[in-house]
């Protein structure tokens, strides 16, 4: 199995190299979004503009503003008001994240359903660090949801090679190795291409690095936590982490031996976030 994952490895690594390798695209109305974000002059009237043009991703917008995770006094049913709401920087994180639901399909059924495993995964990590960045930090909860949702961006592209190689795709033992070998900087690189901000470009390649030393908790600390609690309680070789070797705890002032969905006063905050992204 050994010589398939170097062969595999090396394949995508001179894929890379030569810019070659063929990294997935956000959808159209996410990109326009990230334009929106990124331009100091954009007000709200653009932003509905762009989102506007879109029925599915209104509605889950709308339901957002609506959340319980916002302590909204009354109920909100137009989207120019939910955009009030939220503001433009929140929105479009939110947003991005929605819409990058539609990039986790493919043709093939095994590859299809490898991919919603790891979209359902992504947005239980999402959510949970939403509640540890608005309990645990200052930072902003609508970043630290986006930073979960692409932690693991870095497979798609595997995938779509796995889908052109069946005598990968049919190996799941190798095909899991190549994942767990290349994923994050393979993501990295995804993220770079996708020009998000410098405190999210590095997520994919920084969740997994356990024993990492930075100044003051960041959005990899929150999701380094967060996936390890979705973990919690399963078979996966993450369940067996120490998380007393986990530096990210430490930064985060938070009890190794926590668990986020046994938490009362986080459970509630915990659900909303959840739901968010369904």
């Amino acid at each position: 199995m050994s010589q398939i994952v170097d062969r595999v490895r090396q394949d995508i690594i001179t894929a890379i190299k030569n810019d070659q390798l063929v990294l997935p695209t956000l959808p159209e109305v996410a990109l326009r979004v990230r334009e929106v974000a990124d331009d100091p002059n954009a007000d709200i009237e653009k932003l509905a503009s762009v989102i506007g043009n879109d029925a599915a991703l209104s509605a889950r917008i709308i339901r957002v503003a609506n959340s319980p995770l916002l302590r909204a006094s009354r109920a909100i049913e137009d989207l120019k008001t939910a955009l009030m709401r939220l503001g433009i920087s929140y929105t479009c994180n939110i947003a991005t994240g929605l819409a990058m639901e539609q990039m986790f399909q493919a043709t093939s059924d095994l590859v299809d359903m490898r991919m919603r495993e790891v979209w359902s995964r992504s947005s239980e990590v999402a959510g949970i660090s939403h509640v540890l960045c608005k309990h645990y930090t200052k930072l902003r909860p609508d970043q630290a949801t986006l930073a979960g949702l692409v932690h693991k961006i870095g497979v798609l592209p595997i995938l779509t090679y796995a889908e052109d190689h069946p005598a990968l795709l049919n190996d799941s033992l190798t095909l899991d190795n190549v994942i767990h070998q290349l994923h994050a900087p393979i993501g990295d690189l995804i993220l770079q291409a996708w020009g998000f901000p410098q405190e999210l470009l590095h997520i994919p390649s920084q969740h997994i690095d356990f024993t990492r030393q930075a100044a003051k908790a960041d959005y990899a600390d929150i999701v380094t936590v967060a996936m390890l609690q979705s973990y919690a309680g399963t078979n996966s070789s993450m369940a067996q982490i120490d998380y007393h070797q986990v530096t990210a705890f430490e930064r985060l002032g938070l009890d190794p031996e926590i668990q986020v969905s046994d938490d009362e006063d986080l459970s509630a905050d915990l659900e909303a976030a959840m739901a968010l992204l369904l």
